[in-house]
């Protein structure tokens, strides 16, 4: 091999996803990820509560244009993810495979179904309304509907141990139904998520819709769970002690708290639960009038 073939390996450089953007830590601090077998894998960011609050001001800039937008509209935008995760299937297989110590085609097998899992919610955006809304009887010249609105914006500590089809399973339902994420990767596999933001970025998914901070649940929970600006937390990768620390911070403004819920197994039907835990029902009265001897009362 002459000596001009030969080149330096290119590591990649993980970074946050803030706003649509990729900054590193406002800190510059990192820690070391390694794969199973305790190989160095990557430096990733080591998030500051500085880099929470910038998250949630981005979370928050994203809500109006979010929650706004038609529910099909959301729908295509979710589609397109899985798109593009296609597209980089096989990263996402290799990265996985290193984060979870699996082998090539269980870790397929895991980004398949994670990609799957996006088309399922993305099917979902234009229904869920149908199924927990509608009109109510009422015993009198009223109409009354009811409407599910999303909640705002929701923090969530993504699984420990699931790095990939569990994060999935955590933010899809969250902004399938309209809401924006503030997303605390898994502290020892964050690599997956990382990358998942550079997904995101490039599949119409507005900026600040989803933000990806990786680092310690730990140091950044009880700020985000305080903060008076996140509407609702989803607990899922926090342990018993970090929960219970969190969901007596998140009473301060009286945050919606999905609590940790055991998952046995992240390829079962996720259901309808983690989309219903972050809407509110709006309901509206609307006059009718009444039919008398006369005619309309109009």
């Amino acid at each position: 091999m002459s000596e001009s073939s030969v080149r330096l390996n290119v590591f990649k450089t993980y970074k946050l996803y803030v706003g649509g953007k990729f900054p590193r830590s406002e800190s510059g601090r990192v820690y070391e990820v390694t794969d199973s077998k305790g190989k160095w894998l990557a430096n990733a960011p080591l998030s500051s509560r500085k880099d929470a609050r910038d998250a949630v001001v981005a979370a928050r800039k994203a809500f109006g244009g979010w929650s706004g937008a038609t529910a099909y509209n959301r729908g295509q935008i979710l589609y397109r993810v899985a798109e593009m995760l296609e597209g980089r299937r096989e990263q996402f297989v290799r990265e996985v495979g290193e984060a979870e110590g699996l082998s090539k085609s269980k870790a397929g097998a895991v980004v398949d179904a994670a990609i799957d899992r996006w088309v399922w919610y993305a099917g979902w955006t234009d229904k869920i309304g149908q199924i927990v809304g509608g009109a109510n009887p009422v015993a009198g010249p009223f109409l009354n509907l009811s409407t599910p609105e999303p909640t705002g914006v929701v923090t969530v500590v993504a699984p420990q141990d699931s790095s990939f089809l569990g994060l999935v399973s955590v933010i899809a339902p969250v902004i399938a139904t309209g809401n924006t994420a503030v997303v605390i990767a898994s502290e020892r596999f964050p690599l997956p998520a990382l990358s998942l933001g550079e997904v995101l970025a490039t599949s119409d998914l507005p900026g600040g819709v989803v933000n990806i901070l990786s680092g310690k649940a730990s140091e950044m929970g009880p700020h985000l769970a305080s903060h008076q600006d996140v509407n609702a937390i989803d607990l899922a990768g926090a342990d018993t002690a970090l929960a219970k620390e969190l969901e007596i911070a998140a009473a301060d403004n009286l945050k919606r708290v999905l609590r940790p819920q055991p998952v046995d197994d992240w390829n079962a039907d996720p259901g309808t639960s983690r989309m219903t835990a972050f809407l509110e029902t709006k309901t509206v009265w609307h006059p009718t009038g009444s039919l008398g001897a006369g005619g309309s009362s109009y």
